[in-house]
């Protein structure tokens, strides 16, 4: 059993998602492991991880709508935690809805991801960060 590590910085524009499937793939593609499992963990608290469908933009745009309808801005007394402004509670708690890491199964050196998806980060500040991921790929040495 073999394990690698490694920290992706991800510029984000703001709230959305960044496509970073290339990223990792690329990533774990390099490492020399077969099969084995592939981690992915967000450091942030209002950021977070998606594996969602990567050929209709529109996907993203009603994901990002539903969102902010269910978890509205601040700045009008809704929320105590404002000390960086409206949109900071609203994104802690759009990162507890989504996730802050990712399992995903390797074989042949390539992370096994359906045809139609993709891995996101989704930023869930208005405006832009550096987030730094970590990706851990544990599993066997591929074969000759």
């Amino acid at each position: 059993m073999e394990q690698r590590l490694h920290r992706i910085e991800v510029e984000t524009r703001g709230r959305g998602l960044v496509d970073i499937t290339g990223q990792v793939c690329r990533w774990a593609g390099a490492q020399g492991i077969g099969t084995g499992l592939l981690t992915i963990w967000c450091r942030h608290t209002s950021a977070s991880l998606l594996v969602q469908e990567n050929a209709s933009p529109e996907v993203r745009t009603d994901l990002e709508a539903f969102l902010r309808r269910l978890v509205p801005d601040g700045g009008d007394g809704r929320y105590r935690h404002e000390e960086e402004g409206p949109d900071d509670m609203p994104a802690h708690i759009r990162a507890a809805l989504t996730q802050t890491q990712l399992s995903i199964p390797v074989d042949d050196g390539r992370p096994v991801l359906g045809t139609w998806q993709g891995v996101y980060l989704y930023e869930h500040r208005t405006s832009p960060h550096r987030r730094e991921l970590v990706l851990h790929l544990l599993g066997e040495a591929a074969g000759p």
